[in-house]
């Protein structure tokens, strides 16, 4: 007798309950996507003790038609395909037939559904898989589906459940990602009878953002549109000083279906570029339409993973977007997030009495600075001027003739280390070289590659400098409000910009070593190194295996920070041993990280008004000068409104 059989039906429908049917969440999912095929305009969920004992989901769709009720609890029974063709162009986001089987095999369910407006429809109930009711009931147009009891005759996968809050968490997630999918549905969640989630459906993407996210989120976001030929993206994205410890907060939907794609989610980081700090990630509602064709829908039980025909130019279109988005906005985050108090904000303003101090023009100190350092003109390191921000230039012009002198207040202070005259040499010892070199700074098309058309960059503000607080952040101010600039993370800026340029061109400067550096490493180090020496090579770094566990050094570019050559090197070695997949590009930026933040001052460090004035003035000539490498802010502000407040001024 043959030994393989045909599985009984109940049991068949209990298997593929196992793929469908995960937790509460993966009930509540299928039923909201039946209801918004069904054209519903509202849909209400009721959640008991985190989806296991009830959930309800209450639409005003088109309904169920009687005869098609009990129908539609039969295994691949679909009103949405009819014809293998139609799977590459699916549209709903229902399809397969096997929702409603899978859940009344393992639940108590209760279906009532009318497709008109003669307050008749039909009840239908059934119990593990089985049907007890079917019959005629008055009821509105629409659908209401009940399941109770989830997993009650399935005791081994009601075992393995988490706690309430827990199945409540995934419930709430998929009601946070239908609403963002389509903010024209009004939805909302009810748990235990209290209120979760309400949305009023009014098709405005920014309300929903604010129900979900908070109202100080929604403020924060930027819009963005953008059209190809394949391809057209809509949404929010926010500031990159509003950010996530997970992913969790970016959502990307494909037609009105969210999914999960790691090629889009790296895409959307990669916009970001150096704008994030490590480990956070920004909050994102992506809308992307495309012709049904160009995404695979029916790779994954759940639907949540899609397969794209186009997926690198997908990619390409989406990194574009956001990141020429991203270059037109003034990323300076405001501390106190008060709106400015101007035009028609009445406030009553305290009288100001101004007391102000016999001006004196630092203008002669900084051109005296430009002449005494002439080392920095004959310096190998020295190449084409940089084309200064004129608004900064017009900052710098304005800070002569009405600014408050730092050095009448601080630069004593500033100078009580070195007890030196201001010369070429006493700069050189007191900052890096690299503060004061005037190589151009990448364009955005060799720091983020080509793509669409580069917008014009927003001027960097206008400041005046007038001091330093505790040897870490300059202060400086103009007509909106008051500044704090951390001066090792602009200098970081300035640096990672100046050698994201020169490691493109690591042949022209390199030089060989009369003493070769030594480095040693682990015995299984050693080995994947010598594989992957001429990745070194790219970036002007020759190394050379020296026997065992050595490696020697004999050639860096001239530019490395002094004395931290050997540890930068090191620290290289140990990001090209981690990576599994080594990228030039990657490589070429995490290089520039590392040289970018050994070269920079250090916090607790003081130094002189000209100096403060020059790192400035080539913070405001970068092309990103909001963000260091790290994606750390470089500038903060508080707005005049915000100070008067502080200080009781606006009443």
């Amino acid at each position: 007798m043959g030994k393989i059989h045909v599985l009984d039906e109940h049991i068949a429908n209990q298997i593929a309950a196992g793929e469908v049917v995960e937790r509460p969440a993966s009930v509540v999912k299928e039923l909201i996507e039946n209801s918004v095929d069904a054209g519903s305009t509202r849909i209400d969920v009721y959640v008991e003790e985190g989806g296991l004992q009830l959930i309800r989901v209450v639409d005003n769709g088109l309904g169920i038609d009687p005869e098609d009720c009990e129908t539609a609890f039969y295994r691949h029974a679909t009103s949405k395909i009819a014809h293998g063709r139609d799977l590459f162009q699916i549209r709903s986001l229902g399809f397969r037939g096997e929702a409603l089987p899978s859940i009344a095999a393992v639940s108590k369910v209760q279906l009532i559904s009318s497709n008109n407006d003669d307050g008749m429809g039909r009840r239908i109930v059934i119990e593990g898989g089985t049907f007890k009711v079917n019959e005629d009931i008055a009821a509105p147009r629409g659908t209401d589906f009940t399941v109770q009891e989830l997993f009650y005759n399935t005791p081994a996968r009601l075992k393995y459940m988490k706690t309430v809050q827990t199945e409540l968490g995934h419930i709430s997630d998929v009601l946070y990602r239908m609403a963002l999918a389509h903010p024209e549905i009004a939805f909302t969640l009810r748990h235990n009878g209290n209120m979760l989630l309400q949305t009023v459906g009014g098709g405005d993407l920014l309300q929903v953002i604010a129900a979900i996210y908070g109202t100080s989120s929604a403020k924060a976001m930027l819009p963005i549109e953008g059209e190809s030929l394949d391809y057209k993206i809509s949404g929010y994205i926010s500031r990159p000083d509003l950010t996530r410890s997970n992913r969790n907060a970016m959502s990307t939907i494909i037609n009105g279906r969210y999914i999960r794609n790691h090629g889009l989610n790296q895409a959307i980081l990669r916009a970001f570029h150096t704008l994030l700090p490590i480990n956070r990630y920004p909050l994102i509602v992506l809308q992307l339409e495309m012709h049904p064709s160009l995404v695979d829908v029916n790779v994954h039980p759940a639907k949540l993973e899609v397969r794209f025909s186009k997926e690198s130019e997908l990619n390409e279109f989406v990194e574009n977007c956001i990141r020429s988005l991203l270059k037109q906005q003034v990323l300076i985050p405001q501390v106190m997030n008060q709106p400015i108090g101007k035009g028609n904000n009445k406030a009553f303003i305290q009288e100001q009495f101004h007391f102000a101090k016999p001006e004196v023009s630092v203008s002669e100190n900084v051109s005296s600075l430009t002449k005494e350092n002439s080392w920095t003109q004959q310096s190998e390191l020295t190449e084409a001027p940089i084309e200064r921000n004129n608004s900064y230039q017009q900052s710098a012009a304005s800070s002569s003739q009405t600014g408050p002198n730092w050095n009448d207040r601080n630069e004593g202070n500033l100078r009580s280390n070195d007890r030196t005259s201001w010369s070429g040499q006493t700069v050189r010892e007191q900052a890096p070289a690299s503060m004061y070199r005037t190589s151009a700074a990448p364009s955005p098309e060799q720091l983020y590659g080509t793509g669409q058309e580069m917008p014009e960059l927003p001027a960097f503000p206008q400041l005046t400098l007038i001091g330093q607080h505790h040897g870490t952040y300059l202060i400086a101010q103009n007509d909106e409000g008051l500044f704090l600039i951390d001066q090792h993370a602009a200098h970081e800026r300035v640096n990672y910009e100046y050698y994201y340029e020169k490691f493109g061109k690591p042949e022209e400067a390199s030089q060989e070593l009369l003493l070769p550096i030594t480095l040693e490493f682990t015995p299984s180090d050693a080995e994947k190194l010598k594989t992957r020496l001429h990745w070194f090579e790219q970036v002007g770094v020759y190394l050379e295996h020296f026997g065992g566990q050595t490696f020697r050094v004999i050639s860096y570019p001239y530019w490395f920070p002094q004395g931290a050559e050997a540890e930068l090197i090191e620290e290289m070695a140990e990001w090209v041993l981690q990576e599994k997949v080594i990228d030039l590009a990657k490589l070429r930026e995490k290089s520039s990280t590392l040289v970018s933040c050994k070269a920079s001052i250090k916090a607790n460090q003081k130094i002189t008004m000209q100096e403060a004035e020059v790192l400035l003035e080539r913070l405001a000539a970068c092309k990103q000068p909001y963000t260091c490498p790290h994606g750390r802010p470089i500038v903060v502000s508080f707005s005049s409104y915000d100070l008067e407040k502080m200080f009781k001024r606006v009443m």
